[in-house]
């Protein structure tokens, strides 16, 4: 969090240091792009957010910030053409997300504010058409690549091309799966928490700031906007956090309910159609030392189970089923997927890319073990025990077809939607007129990609232009 903290500084420094540069450079036109005009503070600001991210400051970098851009531009522009839209909705949440990132980085709506030089709902208006923008040409480039369609041809030509000499080598891969078991509170122990989180929806409905309270008690990222979690629809959330905004009016406060997150209690800012905007206050309980002793008296009962049956490996999916408190792996058998490749499902994840608690027990297993139950620490900080289930190794070795089909299909699948993209940009800019200026000229990445004045020259308009005439210069 304080790493955050210190890159959205640098972040709000350097658009500060932007706004102090001298009028005419920032008010400068980089590029026309058909109908379209992009600035150089777009320029500007966008290098600031590259420079906050920890990247070392490389002025050629805005080459490609400015190629981005132009592209980004061609695609809206054919966008309207196709009739390629997208909701409000949408742009709606996505400002929302950039705000609450923006929020809980700077420490709070107040100090962010303070920093940008004005007020939250201004800084969304001015930032809202740009996310609009490149949302509309993402939405473009999936309908200019959906007809894409990768065969089993397409990836033996792709790897049959590939120099025997370059190519890559695939690190040691594991299939692991597990049974995670969650420390739980009785309602004993639950009672603490659930009063607190009581106490402070009674201060709120004696009038005290519902903001100020979220921040100074609420346990959760959005502590630091007053709880505000912006606009979100139904899917938003978990079951119980949406059924009870969603029952909500504008301007009521919930009764406290529970998530598997800890006590909340929310109000309801605004309804807009299938989109509700709200805060809250989440109150997280604390793990006691007897809820870890029954979560591993748990574990361990589910691994004398499997020791015993005699289709261990079969009873291991089950029991993920059954008795795992991982959501994400539980309906899978159990097995984890590999975090770079999650819409490919892929159960092959390199040894590196492993937790290290579980790359650490899965080192000392044999192929088709299950590990006893083990004490782990997960990234939030919380504590459990798992069962762990080694389904295959895989060396590390150089590609081939074999081991590696799945891999090389989505290498050649990503191949034949850049080429198709490139392809599309190849012939769209040749039929738009554009302008770079005269500083970026030198980009490699936009070498020749400003209309001839030739070109321009022969364009065709319905007042006659003397022969001398020569191409409007943009203002700059």
């Amino acid at each position: 969090m304080r790493k955050f903290g210190i890159a959205l500084l640098s972040f709000i420094l350097l658009i500060s240091a932007v706004k102090a540069q001298p009028k005419h450079t920032l008010d400068k036109i980089a590029a026309v792009v058909g109908s379209g005009i992009i600035l150089q503070s777009d320029i500007e600001l966008k290098y600031a957010t590259y420079v906050a991210q920890g990247m070392p400051p490389n002025a050629s970098f805005k080459c490609n910030i400015l190629q981005q851009l132009v592209s980004q531009k061609l695609l809206a522009q054919q966008a309207i053409i196709d009739s390629v839209d997208v909701k409000e909705d949408e742009v709606d949440n996505s400002v929302d997300r950039r705000m609450r990132e923006m929020i809980q980085r700077a420490g709070g709506q107040d100090r962010l504010e303070q920093f940008l030089g004005r007020s939250v709902i201004q800084y969304k208006d001015e930032i809202r058409p740009d996310i609009k923008e490149g949302l509309i040409a993402q939405r473009m480039q999936q309908k200019i690549t959906a007809n894409v369609n990768t065969t089993p041809q397409d990836v033996k030509k792709f790897f049959d091309g590939i120099p025997k000499d370059s190519l890559p080598t695939f690190n040691k891969e594991v299939e692991v799966g597990q049974i995670v078991f969650q420390p739980k509170l009785n309602a004993a122990e639950k009672e603490a928490y659930k009063n607190k989180a009581e106490e402070l929806r009674k201060r709120v409905l004696a009038g005290e700031d519902f903001g100020k309270l979220a921040r100074l008690y609420s346990q959760d990222g959005a502590a630091a906007a007053g709880g505000d979690l912006g606009f979100n629809d139904r899917t938003g959330y978990v079951k119980e956090f949406t059924a009870m905004a969603f029952k909500l009016k504008a301007g009521e406060i919930s009764p406290v309910f529970e998530t598997d997150f800890g006590f909340h209690f929310l109000q309801v800012i605004e309804r807009r159609g299938e989109q509700v905007h709200v805060r809250h206050i989440i109150i997280q309980p604390v793990v006691t030392q007897e809820s870890l002793d029954r979560s591993k008296t748990r574990a361990d009962s589910i691994y004398a189970l499997m020791m015993k049956s005699q289709k261990n490996l079969d009873y291991f999916s089950y029991a993920a089923a059954a008795y795992s408190d991982d959501k994400e792996t539980k309906f899978n058998g159990g097995m984890l997927l590999n975090a770079e490749n999650v819409e490919a499902r892929s159960t092959y994840i390199p040894t590196d890319k492993l937790d290290p608690q579980v790359a650490l027990i899965t080192d000392t297993m044999k192929v088709g073990s299950i590990s006893k139950p083990f004490l782990y620490t997960g990234a939030d900080g919380k504590k459990g025990y798992k069962i762990l289930y080694l389904k295959s190794t895989t060396n590390a070795h150089k590609a081939n077809l074999t081991q590696d089909y799945p891999k090389l299909k989505e290498y050649a699948n990503n191949n034949k939607v850049n080429v198709t993209v490139s392809q599309w940009f190849e012939k769209r800019r040749k039929e738009t007129f554009m302008r770079i200026d005269q500083e970026y000229q030198g980009c490699p990445t936009l070498k020749g990609w400003s209309t001839p004045a030739t070109t321009i020259s022969e364009v065709k308009t319905d007042e006659p232009k003397p022969a001398d005439t020569k191409p409007a210069e943009v203002k700059q």
